[in-house]
């Protein structure tokens, strides 16, 4: 499709502005983090790095690091399991209801926050009985987070289709061995950059998590919103966030380098 000079000129005008006002605001964060003032004063008058010892030392924000990496980890580890099993029975399995089971896998991350996390909270002290704590909250993020894994895991099988993984069991292969020798080295990317794509969103999950988790426990988003306006935390706080966005954007980059990969490989496998 060519495009006038006048239209190539209004898109990348508006592309820019959208992209100003994604990222000044983080760019903001980022400066902010070694600004010398406690209220984050605008234009900073100097610049400090007292900001990221003290946050380097801060009990609070390590121990909610930890707890937010460690549900993270197992929520992915759940969500690469079911969802790659869910996958494989959509993808290569024809059976009554197929499609609603699709739309029920994929509805938890489709609805509100608010909703989920509510509906979850109701379900396990109501009808599981089971008290809210770390439990209750690698199950609630492994319910969105699993459907990250499937979308990436079902994509990828419906684009290459069953013809290998019927040879190889044409030549004496069983279910097992296939998979393990012919599926799962075709899923390896697509896995792991669901896998990527879910640790980042586990991580920083707030909404779900504040009608999950149990007494007692804090995960770091948790920490920086009850943290943010106290005025002798504000500071770090503000680098912790700081850290996050360098941090979240590790993941990010590196699932949509293995998606890109796997796509030329395809490309040019054909």
């Amino acid at each position: 499709m060519t495009l006038s000079p006048w239209t190539r000129r209004f898109l990348a005008a508006f592309s820019g502005l959208v992209l100003v006002l994604i990222y000044l605001p983080l760019l903001l964060v980022l400066v902010n983090s070694f600004n010398v003032s406690r209220t984050f004063a605008w234009p900073p008058s100097g610049y400090t790095t007292k900001w990221w010892s003290a946050a380097f030392e801060s009990t609070g924000a390590r121990s909610a690091i930890w707890v937010s990496f460690e549900v993270a980890v197992m929520a992915t580890v759940i969500a690469l399991v079911l969802g790659t099993l869910a996958a494989l029975a959509l993808a290569r399995y024809d059976f009554f209801g197929r499609d609603a089971v699709s739309l029920l896998i994929i509805l938890p991350i489709a609805l509100p926050g608010v909703v989920t996390g509510i509906a979850l909270a109701n379900a396990f002290l109501t009808i599981f009985g089971i008290e809210l704590g770390l439990f209750t909250l690698v199950v609630s993020h492994a319910t969105f987070c699993m459907v990250t894994v499937f979308n990436n895991a079902i994509a990828r099988l419906r684009r290459l289709g069953g013809n290998l993984e019927e040879a190889s069991m044409d030549l004496g292969a069983g279910p097992f061995t296939t998979f393990r020798m012919v599926t799962l080295p075709m899923l390896r990317s697509a896995l792991l950059a669901g896998g990527l794509l879910s640790f980042a969103l586990s991580f920083d999950e707030i909404i779900v998590t504040t009608f999950t988790v149990g007494q007692g426990i804090q995960t770091l988003p948790i920490w920086i919103y009850q943290n943010l306006f106290r005025p002798n935390q504000a500071p770090v706080v503000n680098v912790v966030a700081a850290a996050l966005i360098l941090f979240s954007a590790v993941p990010i980059y590196v699932a949509q380098r293995l998606s890109g990969d796997s796509r030329e490989g395809m490309t040019g496998a054909r």
